[in-house]
């Protein structure tokens, strides 16, 4: 069997079992099962396909069938450009998430805050983008914090992101320019509605905090003026329909200069605010 007719027929598999992504999902894993490149499949075409091959690809599209999503299978996530290690210990990032890097970057910061970083999807492509930034990444998890070590190693900016595990805040000390964070917000009653891919594979904790998904935003608003330069600036993810509840949040606890951005598909989706 050629590349291309291995392609073919796991398209169709996933085709047949309703998931909409099947051709490019079918072109991933079976270039994850060959170990190389999507883009090098064409390449490849009527080159044959080995044993050992074939059957690590029958082990990946098993695990798709069951709605695992191909980042998880891969365990490689692109990001603002870069590849991102990920893991079932941390939020699949995804495309609306590149929000927060757009907004973040139009004033350079010397020193960054990002609160929640899972993957470190936010603190590497910062510092990545701002060579002489520093930066502080926390998270609750210390696998999440294991993975974001990861990252930070693979784009050689270990020296200037340190890790720590903490509850938002807690234990954080001093000020910065820069705070972002893409915090869980999902209400617990909508976790049900969500697409498989996502309820049965990513972390529960980076999804729902429970309730109706806006106590990090007020935990946030409490402790940000305590260390955000004078200067600086908030920048978190929201819920596409959580705009006016975020937004009334931060203006009870005093921030300035609220702004909602949208994403690319034109929602709600990040909100920024000032201290002064």
């Amino acid at each position: 069997m050629t590349v291309f007719e291995m392609v073919a027929n796991a398209a169709q598999s996933l085709r047949a079992a309703g998931i909409d992504s099947a051709a490019r999902d079918a072109r991933a894993l079976v270039a994850h099962a060959l170990g190389v490149a999507a883009n090098r499949i064409v390449l490849l075409g009527s080159d044959p396909i080995d044993l050992k091959a074939q059957e690590r690809l029958a082990g990946y599209l098993e695990r798709r069938l069951r709605h695992e999503p191909v980042s998880k299978i891969t365990g490689w996530r692109q990001f603002w450009g870069r590849d991102f290690h990920i893991s079932k210990a941390v939020l699949d990032p995804r495309p609306e998430t590149e929000t927060v890097i757009v907004e973040a970057l139009k004033h350079p910061a010397a020193t960054v805050l990002d609160l929640g970083t899972g993957s470190g999807i936010l603190a590497v492509t910062l510092m990545a983008e701002w060579p002489k930034a520093q930066a502080l990444a926390t998270d609750i998890s210390p696998a999440a914090l294991a993975v974001a070590g990861k990252n930070a190693a693979r784009y050689d900016i270990g020296d200037r992101l340190s890790f720590a595990q903490s509850n938002w805040f807690e234990g954080v000390q001093g000020e910065f320019d820069l705070i972002v964070a893409n915090p869980p917000y999902i209400a617990m009653e909508e976790m049900a509605g969500l697409d498989r891919d996502v309820r049965d594979f990513d972390p529960h904790i980076a999804l729902t905090p429970g309730g109706d998904g806006l106590d990090p935003y007020r935990v946030i608003a409490a402790a940000v003026g305590r260390h955000l330069s004078p200067d600086g600036r908030l920048i978190v993810e929201i819920g596409h329909q959580q705009a006016a509840d975020v937004l009334q949040i931060f203006q009870d606890a005093g921030l300035s200069s609220l702004c909602c951005h949208p994403d690319l598909a034109g929602r709600d989706r990040v909100i920024s605010a000032r201290i002064h």
